[in-house]
């Protein structure tokens, strides 16, 4: 039992990672590499607070929201300069900046060696310390920034975004502010996937770099084509699918060693053929093959 709200834990993780990404990537057109950094930034910063200062779960989220945040502006105004290929490569130098920053600051984050012992968290009177538990937290987590992600969608602002995706310059002859649409949805994303660093922090009670790599933005990316661009449900689908498809592995009977290799194999196969056959994904409704 205790296996199956691991996996259900772990798909609202990556619900929260894959839905601020699509309103990225999906609703604006910035494909951006760097999510996995933002990642890690709520969860250094959420996990450090709880171990230094002893800091409660609810000024730990809040303060990694806007530290995040931060950081996004000053990531996002001048990557925000240049387009298409060139923004992927500059949000892929910040990912790999910000890997390094938290491998080698050792007197901060411990470098390679990790974080242990982040307390469990304790909200209003209620401590968060089974699996059950983090698994109410986090559908309630979902469920706010689901449904404020498709209000956004909806609203004028969303509006504009998906026009940014198709037609950036006949948007900007509307006189509409694109540069502050798209700082704006860069902070917003940036946000979102820090309350994610944040739960995963103190679900796992340990932290070290490799849990926020490039590949892990890759593989966030990767949940955002194949479920769908543009479409939040579709976000939620490819979270689900992504994260179960290499569990159900563990009951072929084969070696671990050779089911993390079928795992990547799997990832890579499906996004060849979803570009290939289905460049919108399961739920999409932008397609990067434009």
């Amino acid at each position: 039992m205790e296996y199956l709200l691991h996996i259900l834990i772990l798909i609202g993780i990556y619900i929260l990672l894959s839905v601020s990404l699509n309103l990225i990537v999906g609703y604006a057109g910035l494909l951006s590499i760097a999510h996995a950094a933002f990642y890690g930034v709520g969860a250094y910063v959420a996990a450090l607070l709880a171990l230094k200062l002893n800091s409660p779960f609810l000024a730990n989220i809040v303060c990694a929201i806007l530290l995040t945040g931060m950081l996004g502006v000053l990531v996002g105004v001048p990557s925000l300069r240049i387009k298409d290929d060139y923004f992927a490569i500059a949000t892929f130098a910040f990912q790999i900046i910000t890997f390094s920053i938290m491998n080698n600051w050792v007197s901060l984050t411990n470098g390679p060696m990790g974080l242990p012992g982040i307390p469990t968290p304790v909200i209003l009177g209620w401590q968060v310390n089974s699996h059950t538990d983090f698994l109410i937290l986090i559908f309630l987590l979902c469920f706010i920034i689901v449904s404020f992600s498709l209000i956004l969608g909806h609203s004028p602002f969303g509006r504009i975004l998906k026009s940014i995706r198709e037609d950036e310059i006949f948007t900007q002859a509307l006189g509409k502010n694109i540069a502050f649409c798209k700082v704006a949805i860069f902070v917003i994303g940036a946000g979102m996937a820090s309350v994610a660093g944040v739960i995963y922090a103190y679900y796992i009670s340990f932290i070290d770099p490799t849990s926020f790599t490039v590949m892990e933005s890759i593989f966030i990316i990767s949940i955002v084509i194949i479920g769908g661009a543009g479409n939040i449900w579709g976000s939620i689908l490819g979270a689900a699918f992504l994260v179960i498809l290499p569990e159900a592995l563990r009951f072929l009977g084969m070696p671990s060693a050779i089911a993390a290799n079928m795992r990547q194999i799997f990832y890579g196969v499906l996004l060849v053929l979803c570009m290939l056959y289905c460049p919108q994904g399961f739920l999409g409704e932008y397609s990067f093959e434009k």
